[in-house]
């Protein structure tokens, strides 16, 4: 946001010859400024990095570890989004207004969505003085219903301060189809998968492209680089020579692996001495009591998620290299984090399609199986079982979503060749993400501004660890004594060494006794000395009730001070009940060929209901009509209207686990036509389905289930006249344009919309 004009300086005459020209000075960067780039990996646990006792193969990140300084006691908020708000603004992540992700927004001021401008991003604080910004990769910090191309672009990344962006906005993306944006459009991904597409390798393309560009025309000039690729957050999709590096390294199960991680965790000085394993919770199954196909399956998962961290690894150090090349690696600030702990979305057995959990669809262990060998692939969006996600929190238990520390300790490595020399130093004292902006301007040598732009600042949560980074940081005080922690109920509060936690379920998947239900001034409250007990293994709670009490009235004044309140856990009911908008009231929607997709949140809704398809179309009197008239989707679920082979066809994926076909015997004559659809929705959420030509059924079928609430969770949007792709249906590769001239297609509901059962998702699964 450009501020206010500097008055002119120079001397105005009557002519040029009494005149004085003058231009304002242009920005610089203080004297010896580093370039900086920060690194956001995704869902990666704090015992998933070789550097930190993994033995999954990162040689990149651990050679920054190795050259600069990791950080063992860092943590972060416990989910994507609001980690990314504090990383980028130095404030507490519900000052943000990003108290939860950015497609959970509720109408309070904690969780809007919208994050103040009075909260200025690092990119507009380093602009101002002469940096270039770019952004690459996952943003996830706008709201669903403006992630669309007719949308305002205020919380868009050009709208933050960044110059440039490519990536993709949701939580996660297809690796081999990504829904992506560039700038503030959307593009197709430059390849196919049979191309070898990856979209790890085009963000690490793109971000050397942006130096490259820069350098071409300015070898000096300071540059920040926010990158995060999608790894590790589900789907686990690699490419498939990488998965096989990785064939049988975890049959041993993640009992055996912890235990291996731990021990190698302890003897390189990562853990305090004395530090001891937390054990394996009762939700989750030991290795050895797993049949075998499920122990092959699990391995799979752990397979998957591994080659996707070492391909990212290796991307990263192409990205490195070329930073030598230009001259730029000696002189650039390297920040490496994790934005959350491991994640437990792939349950007890590990998902195949993260979009059933929302559809209450669960695959069963003979599924998974009978699928294994797609697994990683494009035709699945995978995620490991709990088993994994525990081992990858080693020796912390819980993990993402929730605030013990399997949830918000994360690796953090911070390298700066040319001034910090770590030397592969450790630093115990506690950080948090808040502390990375007020950091990297430290060390930059600027100042938090007091305005940007017209807009004057808030104060900033965070502290510089500047001096905790250098020679003799191990030694240096702790600077951050006091952090409060809340996601989705569960709460916590650090002070001097101590940690006050309690876990709040939000639905009964896994919950000790736990009603997720229960009134939250009913939790109870656990106390930890966690500057000598790290895994919060001894509760002290009864023999320090005053400390107790002291320290939960602290989280109750931090609650008020950062907007946290109301508390509220459940996630179902946000989902079933979005931001009000117009737009979601209409019964009718009419899309036009070739356009932008319209993303799932922004699109009509079908899911569950009535609905009827109409498109007004041409059909060529040369040649054979093919293509997709509208699509809503992927392979992980969707829905596809098109002309095969001259025959009009309707395909409804459920999430990838089966298809429901109508398709009509004969082709569609030349000429103009109104080719239509209709679903009758019937209790139980099925019901007959019909295709029409110029008002006559000429196809009739039966969809066994319509899909409930999403049909996928990559950022596939609706598209009219093609497909992004992976293909919905059978029998056609994606895009499959349509050779017919479409006017335009519109889709009508029902008007009586169906009790959703998603309302009641906790009282099903409490049934299964």
């Amino acid at each position: 946001m450009p501020g206010p004009t500097p008055p002119f300086q120079g001397t105005i005459a009557d002519d040029w010859r009494g005149s004085t020209p003058w231009w304002p000075p242009v920005p610089e960067p203080p004297d010896g400024a580093p370039n900086v780039v920060v690194i956001v990996l995704d869902d990666v646990g704090f015992a998933q990095l070789g550097c930190y006792g993994s033995d999954i193969d990162t040689p990149v990140i651990d050679s920054l570890a190795a050259d600069g300084v990791r950080l063992a006691n860092f943590h972060t908020t416990a989910l994507c989004s609001p980690t990314r708000a504090c990383v980028l603004t130095g404030r507490n992540h519900h000052r943000n207004g990003l108290g939860r992700i950015a497609d959970l927004a509720v109408g309070y001021p904690g969780y809007d969505g919208e994050i103040p401008l009075e909260n200025g991003f690092l990119s507009e604080i380093l602009r101002e003085h002469g940096y270039a910004t770019y952004a690459v990769g996952k943003w996830h910090l706008t709201p669903d219903d403006e992630t669309n191309v007719a949308a305002p672009r205020h919380s868009w990344p050009l709208g933050r301060g960044f110059d440039r962006w490519y990536g993709f906005h949701g939580g996660e993306t297809h690796q081999f189809v990504p829904a992506l944006y560039h700038d503030n459009h959307s593009v197709a991904p430059p390849r196919t998968p049979e191309e070898g597409y990856h979209l790890t390798e085009d963000l690490v393309d793109r971000a050397i492209a942006q130096v490259a560009d820069l350098r071409a025309v300015d070898v000096d000039r300071r540059f920040f680089l926010y990158l995060c690729p999608g790894a590790c957050h589900s789907p686990h999709q690699a490419p498939a020579e990488w998965i096989e590096r990785y064939r049988g390294r975890f049959d041993q199960g993640w009992d055996a692996w912890r235990e291996e991680v731990f021990a190698r965790q302890v003897a390189s000085g990562l853990l305090p001495e004395g530090a001891e394993l937390a054990p394996r919770p009762p939700w989750v199954p030991a290795w050895d009591e797993l049949s075998d196909g499920l122990k092959r399956v699990s391995a799979r998962f752990m397979e998957c998620f591994a080659a996707f961290l070492s391909h990212t690894d290796a991307e990263l150090g192409r990205f490195l290299r070329f930073l030598e090349q230009t001259g730029d690696r000696d002189d650039t600030l390297v920040v490496l984090l994790s934005d959350n702990g491991a994640s437990s979305e792939g349950g007890v057995n590990g998902s195949i399609n993260d979009a059933r959990i929302h559809n209450i669809d669960f695959a069963t262990p003979g599924e998974l199986v009978r699928r294994i060998d797609e697994i990683g692939g494009p035709t699945t969006h995978n995620n490991y079982p709990w088993g994994w996600t525990m081992a990858g929190n080693t020796p912390f238990k819980r993990w993402k979503r929730e605030v013990h520390e399997g949830g918000v300790a994360d690796p953090c490595i911070v390298s700066w060749p040319a001034r910090l020399a770590g030397g592969g130093g450790v630093r115990r004292q506690f950080a948090h993400a808040v502390d990375l902006l007020p950091t990297i301007l430290d060390l930059v040598g600027v100042e938090p501004p007091e305005t940007i732009g017209y807009v004057p600042q808030t104060h900033l949560d965070g502290v510089s660890l500047a001096e905790v980074l250098g020679p003799d940081g191990a030694g240096a005080p702790e600077r951050h004594t006091t952090q409060y922690f809340e996601m989705l109920g569960s709460r916590a509060i650090y002070h001097d060494g101590w940690k006050a936690v309690t876990f709040k379920p939000i639905g009964p998947l896994y919950d000790d006794g736990i009603n997720w239900n229960d009134p939250f001034e009913d939790d109870r409250w656990e106390l930890y000395h966690v500057a000598v007990d790290p895994a919060e293994l001894h509760d002290l709670a009864a023999d320090e009730p005053e400390r107790l009490a002291a320290m939960v009235e602290r989280w109750w004044d931090e609650a008020r001070r950062n907007q946290v309140l109301p508390l509220d856990n459940r996630i179902l009911h946000t989902i079933n009940n979005p931001k009000p908008d117009r737009r979601r009231a209409r019964l009718s929607a009419t899309y036009y060929p070739g356009t932008a997709p319209v993303p799932e949140p922004s699109a009509i809704s079908v899911k569950n209901r009535g609905h009827s398809i109409e498109v007004d179309v041409a059909v060529p009197a040369d040649g054979v009509a093919q293509g997709v008239l509208l699509a809503q989707g992927s392979v992980l679920g969707g829905f596809s209207l098109h002309l095969l082979d001259g025959r009009l066809r309707y395909v409804h994926n459920l999430y990838g686990r089966e298809r429901h076909v109508v398709e009509a015997a004969d082709p569609v004559p030349p000429g103009r036509h109104r080719l239509g659809f209709r679903f009758e929705r019937e209790e139980g959420g099925g019901g007959p389905a019909s295709l029409l030509v110029d008002g006559e059924v000429v196809a009739q079928g039966r969809i066994g289930v319509f899909t409930l609430s999403s049909f996928s969770l990559t950022g596939v949007g609706l598209t009219c006249g093609y497909e992004i792709g992976p293909a919905v249906g059978e029998g056609y590769e994606a895009p499959f344009r349509c050779t017919a001239d479409i006017r335009s297609a519109t889709v009508t509901l029902d008007e009586h919309v169906p009790p959703n059962p998603m309302v009641d998702f906790e009282r099903i699964l409490a049934e299964q």
